[in-house]
C-alpha cells in the first residue's frame, strides 16, 4: 500500500501535545513527514524535555497512524527538543559541566560490585540527611537497576513538567521530605532497560540538567556498580563534591571497592573519596544479643579504609528490618529509636563532618574533561 502525506497529517491533527492545548499539526511541533510505500517517518520537535511527555507522543503518533491511516504502516519516529528562546532579560545559563545553581554539596554513593546494599544505604542516608533539617535530593543513577521508587514507595507515581525561568523541567518525586529522579519513572515495572552507553548518558543528563531540583544541601547520587560509562558522564556533567563507597567485609567485595577508591582518584579524575561504609558488618540475633556473628568476615572494609588511609565511616549490622523496610518504601532510618536508625545516624553525622572538612581545605572539584579512551585507561590503572 502507499501512504499518502497528507492522511498522515490529517491523522496528527487528532493528537495533542501534553500540557499545549494545540493539535501536533498546528502547534507546529510536525516539522516534516515523509511517505514511501507503506513506511511513515515523522519530525517531531517537542519544548517539553520530560521523558515520560516524549514518549506519550511517540506512542500517540504510532497508535493514530496505525488506526486512522493504514494498520501495517512502518512507522519511524524522531523526536528533538525545540531550542529554547532567549531574551535580553533572561537567558538560558550553559550548565552541563558545571555546578548546577541551588545545589551545595554532590555527594556520590558507589560500590565496585552489586548486592552490596549501595542503594539501601543511599536511600537511608538522604532521609536521615532530611530528618536532620538538610534540603536533600536524590539522583537514581542506576540506570538498569533502578530501586528508588521502590524503596521510597512511590513506584507508581510520574515527575510532572513545571516552568522554571521560561524553560520546561521534570518536577522531581517528593517522599520523607527527599526529591527523587529515577529511570524507574519512566519504565513500566517488568521493562528492562537495554542501551547502549551514549543514550543511558543521554537520559541521564536528562533528569540532572532538566529538572527542577531547587534549593538543595545535598544530592546524593545513587551510582551503577563497578567502574565504567555511567560514572564518566556523571563526572563529566558534574562538579562532584565526594564519594562514598559502600562495601561488604568479604574479600571479594573489598577488592572491587579498592577498584572504586581507585577510579575517584585517578589524577585525571580526583573527586575526593569522603571515606568507607562497611554494610553487613555481622548478625546478632534476637535471642541473643550479646552476640555478634562476623558472617563474611570481620572488619574487612574498616581495615581496608586503613590502608587506603581513608576515613571509615561506619558499620552497619545484618537486621532484617532494614531488608523489610526498603522492600515496603518506607527506610530503615525512619523508625524511631532503633539499632537501624542509630547506626545510620551514626554514618550520616560522618558523612556531614567530612564534607564539611573537605569544603574547608580542599577547593571545589570541577567535572572532569576526558575523552572516552582517556577515561577507559583510567578506570583500568
Amino acid at each position: 500500500m502507499k501512504i499518502k502525506k497528507e492522511d498522515v497529517l490529517k491523522a496528527l491533527e487528532t493528537i495533542t501535545i501534553a500540557g499545549e492545548g494545540k493539535s501536533m499539526v498546528e502547534s507546529g511541533a510536525i516539522k516534516n513527514v515523509v511517505t514511501f510505500g507503506d513506511e511513515v517517518v515523522v519530525d517531531l520537535e517537542m519544548s517539553n524535555p520530560a521523558l515520560h511527555v516524549r514518549k506519550r507522543a511517540e506512542v500517540d503518533i504510532l497508535k493514530t497512524i496505525h488506526e486512522q491511516v493504514y494498520a501495517k504502516a512502518k512507522i519511524k519516529v524522531n523526536i528533538s527538543t525545540a531550542p529554547q528562546k532567549q531574551t535580553s532579560q533572561s537567558k538560558t545559563p550553559e550548565i552541563k559541566g558545571k555546578a548546577i545553581p541551588g545545589i551545595k554539596n554532590i555527594v556520590a554513593v558507589a560500590s565496585g560490585k552489586g548486592g552490596v546494599g549501595k542503594s539501601t544505604v543511599t536511600a537511608n542516608l538522604a532521609v536521615m540527611l532530611s530528618s536532620m533539617g538538610f534540603k536533600v535530593g536524590l539522583l537514581d543513577a542506576d540506570i538498569y537497576g533502578p530501586s528508588a521508587p521502590i524503596m521510597f514507595d512511590v513506584a507508581n507515581e510520574k515527575p510532572l513538567s513545571v516552568k522554571v525561568e521560561g524553560r520546561s523541567k521534570m518536577k522531581p518525586i517528593e517522599s520523607y521530605g527527599v526529591k527523587i529522579l529515577s529511570i524507574g519513572f519512566f519504565t513500566e515495572p517488568d521493562q528492562a532497560v537495554v542501551w547502549r552507553g551514549p543514550m543511558a548518558a543521554k537520559a541521564l543528563n536528562q533528569m540532572i540538567f532538566d529538572a527542577a531540583w531547587g534549593e538543595l544541601d545535598f544530592l546524593l547520587l545513587d551510582l551503577p556498580p563497578g567502574t565504567g560509562d555511567i560514572h564518566l558522564s556523571i563526572m563529566q556533567s558534574l562538579p562532584i563534591t565526594g564519594s562514598v563507597i559502600v562495601s561488604t567485609p568479604q574479600h571479594v567485595a573489598l577488592a572491587d571497592a579498592k577498584k572504586g577508591v581507585a577510579m575517584f582518584q585517578q589524577e585525571s579524575i580526583n573527586v575526593p573519596v569522603l571515606g568507607i561504609i562497611e554494610n553487613m558488618a555481622y548478625f546478632t540475633p534476637e535471642e541473643l544479643p550479646n552476640n555478634k556473628y562476623y558472617i563474611f568476615g570481620k572488619e574487612g572494609a574498616k581495615n581496608l579504609a586503613e590502608d587506603l588511609k581513608v576515613p571509615f565511616l561506619g558499620e552497619l549490622p545484618i537486621i532484617q528490618s532494614i531488608r523489610e523496610a526498603g522492600d515496603i518504601g518506607r527506610p530503615a532510618a525512619l523508625q524511631i529509636n532503633t539499632t537501624s536508625q542509630n547506626a545510620f545516624l551514626e554514618i550520616t553525622k560522618n558523612v556531614v563532618k567530612e564534607v564539611v572538612g573537605r569544603n574547608e581545605t580542599l577547593a571545589p572539584t570541577e567535572a572532569i574533561k576526558i575523552t572516552t579512551m582517556a577515561g577507559c585507561s583510567a578506570v583500568k590503572k
